[in-house]
């Protein structure tokens, strides 16, 4: 069969092309919602590890009912960081649908949960080390100025942190993007399950998943394109 009959046959017939531009929205969906939920939980985790490792000592000689609420918080984190980054994203994702959300009905937001969960680690890790960075003399000086710790991480650390790091959160997005394939795994109507159904609706398996895998391309490469301009701007602000 030549390209030009597989092409109506994939994508003209029965409006198949629907199930690849219906797929790529759920896709869109589920990393634009993941990857906020992601930045939530990082910059939480991160000001809570980083802060921890800054003060500790402090808050210690201070007063030692907070240090021990402190160190408990830390250690959920560093439970949570552990967990998350030592499991497949495939696994966290059967389990936050078939078990945690099992009577819910929005399987979108299910995925984007578990995504979000899933991304926080990476996103709070990719923080903690952008704020460790950061010179104590900044903290001191803020101190100095009459600003308590967490004006300090608001007005004047995180600021600096984002600048520093989002070359780095860009490419974790772009990651994102292509972790959300396997949304499938639990029947979710996301890009790549769009180009399986016509697969399994044509008998035809090389066009539905190139041209699945084209789209995935041209994402990445429009937001490898972003990632540069910025990373380019940045380089030039710091002149």
């Amino acid at each position: 069969m030549d390209f030009k009959k597989q092409f109506i046959l994939n994508f003209v017939e029965d409006s198949r092309w629907k199930y690849l531009t219906n797929g790529l929205k759920n896709t869109l969906i589920i990393t634009i919602f993941a990857l906020l939920i992601g930045i939530v939980i990082g910059i939480i985790v991160s000001m809570i590890r980083s802060t921890f490792d800054k003060t500790a000592e402090d808050v210690k000689k201070k007063n030692i009912v907070a240090y021990i609420f402190f160190w408990t918080v830390n250690a959920l984190c560093k439970v949570y960081l552990t967990v998350i980054r030592g499991t497949p994203v495939v696994v966290q994702l059967m389990i936050a649908y078939f078990i945690i959300f099992v009577s819910s009905n929005n399987g979108i937001m299910v995925a984007a949960i578990a995504f979000g969960i899933n991304s926080g680690a990476y996103v709070a890790e990719i923080l903690r080390g952008g704020i460790m960075s950061i010179d104590q003399g900044q903290f001191e000086a803020s101190r100095s100025l009459g600003f308590n710790y967490i004006q300090t991480m608001a007005y004047v650390i995180i600021p600096q942190v984002f600048k520093t790091v989002l070359p780095t959160l860009l490419n974790e997005f772009i990651a994102l993007i292509k972790e959300t394939s396997i949304a499938g795994y639990v029947g979710i109507m996301d890009l790549t399950k769009g180009g399986d159904i016509i697969r399994g609706r044509t008998f035809s398996a090389y066009m539905p998943l190139f041209a699945v895998a084209i789209i995935y391309l041209v994402i990445v490469m429009f937001l490898t394109y972003v990632v540069g301009k910025v990373e380019r701007r940045l380089r030039k602000n710091e002149r």
